[in-house]
């Protein structure tokens, strides 16, 4: 009440009062500081990674709250020794300081707290007058009625300089110790604390004696104050000075790039596994100086945890030279696949219902248009089982699957995988989609295959049930938790039972030199893993997984040089084994019986069993595989009683013949496939007293439909002959040749023709005795 009266009374003293008091209140900025600060990133564990320097050229760390303990005792010890006790001032250091530079008519002494040397760094810039440190000494106590004695010490050891273009304790520790500032010892705390004092004048590399005599004389008052005691001195003062500053760490230099895009001067804690980053940086660089022997000079390897969906290592490119763009993240950028897709088409055509795992597929000489595709080792295998031909990474089946699945359909699922690379539409890429036509990174790729792994950890660790989110981006930042969405019955993309049976392909995959024989060792890790190898070799990928990890390998040159030897089981595989060294072992994953349901396959073909299956087997398949045709290789044959020659009714008593089930494949696929199974039986053949229709088919081995064929010389000069080649059901039949409806001749048994035809286009014509008729048209250059 009496307040009011005064102010009533004294109306302009209030208001002067007032405003001074909102004066006061308002007259420290909200944000002290506003330096541009360094990139920080540091491990799952808070170790340092990396750091970019800040835009104006200083080492500067963005704040941090966290004061080591030594250093603090010290420089309080050293700078403020009353910091807890005064209110932002010390009117003793004051009037001491004030006294001694009237005396000597120069400044010699501040006076100044630590809360003003705060204030003073922050108004940088400002000459040192009295009317300054009047400013200083104001704004200090509104530092501290705002902020506590332990934040104010944050301030100070954030912001203090440290000789050079160091700023603030924790460049200083790793610039002068290489290490964080919470792991340095008394002595070294001592000298970051006597550091700031002087630090144009006093810095590691110049005037050590100076610096030794001030660290020294700090740390005989810690002894003397029993902060320390007497053997943590002698130990301490025996302790060198740093002699120049070390190169920061650089673990994760093109993550840290990565970050600095998007928090640029900030502390960011990533979710990456100091330890396996830096052994894996060892890996990369003992692979890279081999690799460099023939002209390879970049890789870039990524791991991802599959229950966190976190990234363990990054590692965007390998230790090269600039010159060879070392400061390129070949991580996210697109690169031609290779064969790194097929496992997903694989996958897609169990999921639909089109394949089952040992189907057998057709591996015989394939044309669509001017595509060609063909085998790495060009040879063909006639029929071979479709996770073989996935385990052995064959392209005329992948080619062929993808043509019989759909390029529309397939490229759906590709565009439902997110692989942000595959721009364009379906007929853009063609049947070689499946072959490298299109581009995709080693980020998305790995993110597939993790979240194919989560996909069928989920599904059996649950009530049988999928996550909406499975499909999801992982993630490096220590913050974020990755939310896998709601629970449902109803599968995200692909059910868990095309999946498992996908990995258990792929872990059939042949090892690369020294690690052959895997499956005869105890604690081998089993694991489902994929090459690739993209046209002109240009391109290495080798992508693995097990239940709790994913790590993916690129290996290549950034500016798309293409070099011998560059395949992804010779040059890829290699480093991804020896990083899967260096993880844990896991269990192999379960299998989701949920989604599989128990049948019989018929053992030759890898079908359901039809009715002439006489080897069948019990085998789990996904359920949609239930809808799949039975086989259609195996028919029942009419034999005599020496079952050399199948009959009928015409040339044989029905009570003689024997009926026999018998596995026949489809001339071409049969020509190449009994070079390779020799327990292969081709059809007998009909005894020559018999009369009836029997089914005969036949078809060009070589050449392909509308083919440019080139003719060469040789060095006599002569044109070298084209060998034409026809597969019949019934090899001994006589086959009629003829070029542009000219006749050439005829064969039996071996149908190969030896012709030389001129240059331009033909038409080459085959009949049989039957009357059957093929043709191919061609082009002959010379």
């Amino acid at each position: 009440m009496k307040l009011i009266t005064y102010i009533k009374r004294n109306k302009v003293k209030s208001i002067i009062v007032a405003i001074l008091l909102l004066a006061y209140y308002f007259c420290l900025p909200k944000q002290l500081f506003k330096d541009p600060t360094a990139t920080v990133i540091t491990s799952s564990n808070n170790t340092l990674l990396g750091a970019q320097i800040a835009k104006d050229g200083q080492w500067r760390f963005p704040k941090n709250d966290s004061v080591p303990d030594k250093f603090k005792i010290c420089i309080v010890n050293f700078e403020d020794e009353y910091f807890y006790k005064h209110p932002g001032f010390n009117p003793i250091s004051i009037f001491k300081a004030l006294q001694q530079n009237i005396n000597s008519g120069e400044v010699k002494r501040g006076g100044s707290t630590l809360t003003q040397q705060v204030i003073r760094l922050s108004r940088k810039g400002q000459s040192r007058t009295y009317f300054e440190k009047i400013k200083e000494v104001i704004l200090a106590t509104r530092l501290e009625l705002r902020e506590s004695k332990d934040a104010i010490l944050a301030y100070y050891s954030s912001y203090a300089p440290f000789g050079g273009n160091v700023v603030g304790i924790d460049a200083a520790s790793w610039r002068y110790f290489n290490r964080n500032s919470h792991e340095l010892s008394w002595a070294e705390s001592a000298t970051l604390a006597v550091l700031p004092n002087a630090p144009s004048l006093i810095y590691p590399g110049k005037n050590q004696v100076r610096l030794l005599k001030k660290r020294n004389r700090l740390l005989a008052k810690l002894r003397d104050q029993k902060i320390i005691d007497s053997l943590t001195y002698n130990l301490s003062i025996a302790e060198g000075l740093p002699q120049k500053p070390y190169p920061l760490p650089q673990i994760a230099p093109h993550l840290l790039q990565k970050i600095a895009k998007s928090n640029y001067g900030e502390r960011i804690q990533t979710t990456v596994d100091y330890k396996l980053q830096e052994q894996a940086n060892n890996i990369v660089f003992n692979h890279y100086n081999l690799l460099k022997q023939n002209e390879i000079h970049n890789i870039s390897v990524l791991v991802l945890d599959v229950k966190t969906r976190e990234v363990l290592t990054y590692i965007g490119n390998a230790p090269t030279t600039k010159k060879n763009q070392k400061d390129v993240d070949v991580i996210d950028k697109p690169r031609s696949t290779g064969s790194i897709l097929k496992p997903f088409l694989y996958a897609a055509m169990l999921d639909a219902g089109d394949l089952l795992p040992n189907t057998l597929v057709a591996d015989v000489p394939t044309q669509y248009g001017n595509y060609v595709p063909e085998n790495y080792n060009k040879e063909f295998d006639g029929a071979v089982p479709a996770s073989r031909a996935l385990s052995r990474s064959l392209n005329v089946p992948a080619v062929r699957m993808l043509k019989d699945f759909g390029l529309d359909r397939f490229h759906h699922y590709l565009k439902d995988l997110k692989l942000k690379d595959v721009k364009y539409n379906a007929n853009h890429y063609g049947l070689s989609l499946i072959l490298g036509g299109a581009e995709s990174n080693l980020w998305d790729l790995c993110k597939s295959y993790a979240s194919f792994s989560s996909t069928l950890n989920h599904f059996n660790e649950s009530s049988s049930e999928y996550f909406s989110n499975e499909f999801c981006e992982p993630t490096f930042f220590a913050s974020e938790t990755i939310d896998f969405g709601k629970k449902s019955t109803e599968k995200t993309l692909f059910d868990a039972a095309s999946i498992y049976l996908t990995y258990e392909s792929l872990k059939e995959v042949n090892r690369p030199e020294g690690d052959e024989n895997w499956e005869f060792f105890d604690d081998s890790k089993q694991i489902a893993w994929k090459t690739g190898t993209s046209f002109g070799f240009r391109d290495a990928w080798a992508i693995g997984t097990t239940k709790d990890y994913v790590v993916g390998v690129w290996v290549g040159n950034a500016d798309g040089e293409g070099r011998p030897g560059l395949v992804g089981v010779q040059a890829a595989a290699p480093i991804l084994f020896d990083v899967f060294d260096l993880l844990p072992n896991s269990d192999w994953f379960t299998k989701p019986f949920d989604e599989m349901q128990e049948i019989s396959i018929c053992k030759e073909s890898g079908y359901r069993s039809g009715q002439y299956c006489e080897n069948s087997i019990k085998r789990f398949i996904q359920k949609s595989g239930l809808k799949t045709k039975p086989c259609p290789h195996h028919v029942l044959v009419h034999l005599d009683a020496s079952k050399r020659h199948q009959v009928n009714s015409s040339c044989e008593d029905l009570s003689s013949i024997s009926n026999m089930p018998w596995f026949i494949l489809p001339p071409l696929m049969e020509y190449y496939y009994k070079s390779k199974n020799p327990f292969y039986k081709p059809l007998p053949p009909f005894r020559n007293d018999c009369v009836g229709n029997e089914q005969i088919s036949m078809d060009f081995i070589y050449p392909k439909n509308n083919s440019a064929i080139f003719l060469p010389k040789d060095f006599d000069g002569k044109t070298n002959a084209l060998i034409l080649k026809i597969a019949h059901s019934k090899p001994k039949t006589k086959i009629y040749w003829y070029l542009n409806e000219k006749y050439l001749g005829n064969t039996t048994d071996i149908h190969d023709l030896a012709i030389i035809p001129e240059e331009g286009k033909h038409s080459i014509t085959a009949v049989d005795e039957f009357g059957n008729e093929i043709k191919r048209k061609i082009a002959i250059s010379n």
